[in-house]
């Protein structure tokens, strides 16, 4: 089983943890993972983009000008495509982009995102995360303590509204209740950080 160190939110080691063999341990299946990473993509997106044909844009009732005789090229609108404020062809239209994929395969990714973290130094756990206060110096000295001030998603037990607040300033820190770590989030940032409690609630759901 993989054994790494604890820390403490001062950056000191203070004893060590044993991870779960099936969860941290595993291969690190690159397809899987780029297969859910295009899903988990995909479904962020909003779908809302939207353009005018011309039968959609305000104008165009008359006939521009006479059918022959002007010297000018043939004109039923000034709404055709061809004209300032005409409608788009073949432009977005709201669709929905959400692709579904199997839990396993989901599960299969995370525990192949993990174990890289986890074989690239990038995984870390602390003893205890916890603010008196809500406080972006403090929440930075930590990080920094910790070699993680760059780029680091932090991962909770629960919920925690003083640590959110703390970081939601500083560029390339994100946090997450460890029920909805997903895919997209552990690789969007260098490093992962887990307390005890969140390690604990990973493994039972990935185990």
């Amino acid at each position: 089983m993989p054994t790494v160190a604890v820390y403490n939110m001062q950056g000191e080691q203070v004893g060590s943890i044993e991870l779960s063999e099936t969860v941290f341990g595993g291969e690190v299946n690159e397809a899987a993972m780029h297969q859910v990473l295009v899903v988990q993509a995909a479904n962020r997106r909003q779908g809302t983009a939207s353009t005018r044909t011309r039968g959609e844009v305000r104008g165009g009732g008359r006939k521009p000008w006479r059918q022959k005789g002007t010297g000018r090229a043939r004109a039923g609108s000034t709404r055709s495509p061809l004209w300032r404020g005409g409608g788009t062809v073949f432009g977005p239209r709201p669709r929905d982009y959400r692709q579904v994929v199997p839990r396993a395969l989901r599960r299969t990714a995370l525990r192949s995102a993990l174990a890289a973290k986890l074989r690239d130094g990038e995984l870390l756990v602390l003893e205890k995360l916890a603010l008196a206060e809500v406080k972006t110096r403090n929440m930075a000295s930590m990080l920094k303590a910790v070699g993680a001030d760059q780029s680091a998603l932090i991962v909770m037990a629960e919920p925690d509204k003083r640590l959110s607040l703390s970081t939601r300033n500083i560029p390339g820190v994100a946090t997450i209740p460890a029920r909805e770590l997903n895919l997209y989030e552990v690789l969007g940032h260098r490093h992962l950080i887990l307390t005890r409690e969140a390690v604990d609630q990973v493994e039972e759901v990935l185990g």
